[in-house]
């Protein structure tokens, strides 16, 4: 039986091989698998793969399109949610496909209403070739080629696969299709759903901004009016509860400005409901606000009286800075400002009494050079004077008491216009002039003046020019009576004639200064300055024009005191009184006139300085007249004068002015007069 088989597969016609296929495999080989990857498949336009798909798209092989329409699309969401039916007019897909492929082979037939399958029949002789059958089977047979059936059968289980597996991809593809119309359905009524919103918000939007635009116009209109009969919380707290600083002072203002406006609309006699229900509520923050500034300056003039203190410290920080305060307390409550004002005078006038009193006992230590009646014009040279072992006090230092030297440094220096502190006055062990304890005490004083003249004139600024003058004069009043009393101590019972008009030329540098700064408050002070050193430099300009009277005249035969003067002696007495050199007094007052001179280069034609030298030089010339007598012959007496003159003239060479252009010329006639006897 199996070589009948053998033999009519290989005699039996290629029409007759699908019923003689047994139900096995059509090849010794093991059956090869699909050749068809799997591949990605993407949907143009979509983005979308069918990852699980493993045919590709390949249309060409399908020459049917009939099962491929796609069915209609409905308005609301995806067709493929209705179970696709293919028109009446075309036929069924699985029909078409069956008659492509023809009946698979290795299936059993069916008979007509029988589940037996129907068995292959094998018709037909097989040719051994003249060998027996155990010949036939161990013999080597060429491998034959498949039958034509064989390679159709397998072609058409392939052709089936690959549409089989289109059909799936295509399925795949429509449940991705459904799943994309879905959201798309989803996405295109959310869509519709924010575009409603935003049509909402813009609606309220623009409402919105109309009623902006109206708020904006009726506050506009309202806003004044409503800011002028109201009062915001925080001025009310700043002003009940606040430090004072500078949100103080702004609520001070705000209630002001209130009640200006109050005070204005009544007058007007507007009856405004909202006025009258903030007036009680002003009148008890100006209460309010008038207690605190009240208990807050007090408390800083109480701070001035406090040991070391500095005073422009709090005059600059708290007064000052604050300044404000008190031009509200003298508009809404005058009798308490006058009071504050009057305690913080009585303050200052204390305090700078008691620290120019402590400035004034530093000064008075310094050791000051002592002028008495040895140094005047015509007055012997003072003995040289020693310290007696046991003494109380040391020998004074030396001085020139009629060369002004350096002593005009203290009016020429304008880099030097500080005063030296007291514990360098107290430390220091050099001897001085007078000038000196009266330049520091006038500058610290007129520098301490301009001081607090600035601050009353800010901090009372409401007061009137004399108010201010009287308060500035009531605090120095004590200050300056102490400077008197030094200027007096200084200049009493002294016959330096050159450092008097030096603290006259310092008074009135001082005076310059006060009008430069604009302070007219010490003037008094600088006039009755001027009072104490005027008459006391005539008194010291009369001494040395009375010395000059006493000078005695030479007798015949002696030397005399005029002789002792010479400053070229000679061995004899008739040596002596032919000396024809210049006389000692000559030098003394060239160098007196000279000082003079100097520190009258910017005097006035009201000064009492020109009659003074005039009398002074009359003296001194009756003098050289007296001496010239007992020089010997005329022309002897002539050379005397000539050289005496001479010495005077060269000396105040060099000085400038108005004065000393009038000296100067003064003695040149004399020389030349001199010089033609």
């Amino acid at each position: 039986m199996w070589l009948d088989r053998l033999t009519a597969s290989a005699a039996t016609p290629s029409a007759s091989r699908e019923s003689l296929v047994p139900p096995r495999s059509y090849s010794p080989s093991p059956r090869k698998n699909s050749q068809l990857a799997p591949s990605q498949r993407t949907l143009a336009g979509l983005g979308l793969s069918a990852n699980k798909s493993s045919t590709p798209l390949d249309l060409s092989a399908n020459t049917s399109t009939t099962s491929l329409t796609s069915p209609p699309r409905y308005a609301n969401g995806s067709a493929l949610r209705f179970e696709q039916r293919p028109p009446p007019d075309v036929a069924d897909p699985v029909k078409v496909l069956k008659a492509v492929l023809g009946k698979p082979l290795g299936e059993h037939e069916v008979t007509d209403g029988s589940s037996k399958p129907r068995q292959r029949q094998f018709n037909g002789d097989i040719d051994f070739g003249g060998l027996s059958l155990e010949d036939f089977v161990g013999r080597d047979i060429p491998p034959q080629p498949p039958p034509a059936d064989y390679t159709f059968e397998l072609s058409a289980r392939e052709n089936r696969q690959k549409y089989q597996d289109f059909h799936n991809s295509v399925l795949k593809c429509d449940q991705v299709l459904k799943n994309v119309e879905t959201y798309l359905t989803n996405f295109k009524a959310e869509l519709g759903q924010v575009s409603a919103e935003i049509e909402e918000l813009q609606a309220r939007s623009v409402q919105l901004n109309a009623r902006l635009d109206n708020r904006r116009n009726v506050e506009k209109m309202l806003g004044p009016a409503v800011e002028e009969v109201s009062l915001s919380p925080f001025t009310v707290r700043s002003i009940a509860e606040g430090p004072i600083d500078e949100a103080f002072l702004k609520a001070l203002n705000e209630v002001e400005a209130r009640s200006l406006i109050i005070e204005a609309k009544e007058k007007k006699s507007e009856e405004v409901k909202a006025l009258q229900d903030m007036k009680p509520l002003l009148e008890d923050l100006k209460a309010k606000a008038i207690e605190r500034i009240r208990d807050y300056v007090v408390g800083q003039i109480k701070a001035l009286r406090s040991p070391n203190i500095n005073a422009q410290v709090i005059q600059q920080q708290t007064f000052l800075r604050h300044k404000d305060l008190y031009a509200f307390l003298a508009r809404n409550h005058p009798l308490l400002a006058e009071e504050i004002g009057q305690a913080y005078v009585n303050t200052m006038r204390w305090y700078y009494s008691s620290h120019f009193s402590r400035y004034q006992q530093a000064l008075s230590t310094l050791q000051i050079h002592a002028f008495d009646q040895h140094d005047l014009l015509g007055s012997e040279p003072a003995p040289a004077r020693r310290n007696v072992l046991g003494a109380s006090k040391p020998a004074p230092p030396q001085h020139d008491a009629f060369s002004l030297g350096r002593r005009e440094d203290s009016i020429k220096s304008k880099a030097d216009t500080t005063a030296i502190t007291a514990y360098l006055a107290e430390d220091s062990k050099t001897a001085h002039y007078l000038e000196t304890p009266f330049r520091n005490f006038n500058q610290a004083l007129i520098d301490n003046v301009s001081a607090e003249y600035s601050v009353i004139t800010e901090l009372f600024a409401t007061s009137t020019y004399h108010q201010i003058s009287r308060r500035v004069s009531e605090i120095f009043d004590p200050t300056f009576t102490m400077g008197h009393n030094l200027t007096k101590s200084l200049v009493e019972g002294t016959n330096d004639c050159l450092g008097v008009l030096l603290c006259v030329r310092l008074n009135q540098h001082f005076a310059f200064e006060l009008q430069r700064r604009k302070v007219p408050v010490a003037d008094s002070y600088i006039n009755y300055t001027n009072i104490l050193l005027w008459p006391r430099f005539q008194m010291v300009m009369d001494a040395h024009c009375e010395s000059l009277k006493k000078v005695p005249a030479p007798a015949s035969g002696t030397r005399g005191a005029a002789a002792a003067f010479s400053l070229v002696g000679g061995g004899s007495s008739d040596a002596s009184r032919a000396s024809v050199a210049p006389h000692a007094i000559t030098q003394r007052f060239g160098q007196f006139l000279q000082g003079i001179l100097l520190l009258s280069a910017e005097a006035g034609d009201d000064e009492p300085v020109a009659n003074s030298l005039a009398r002074l030089r009359a003296e001194y010339e009756t003098l050289m007249g007296k001496m010239a007598k007992g020089a010997g012959d005329a022309s002897k007496r002539a050379k005397f004068l000539n050289n005496n003159y001479s010495l005077v003239l060269t000396i105040i060479s060099d000085t400038k002015g108005r004065l000393a252009e009038e000296q100067t010329e003064h003695f040149a006639g004399l020389v030349r007069e001199m010089k033609g006897r």
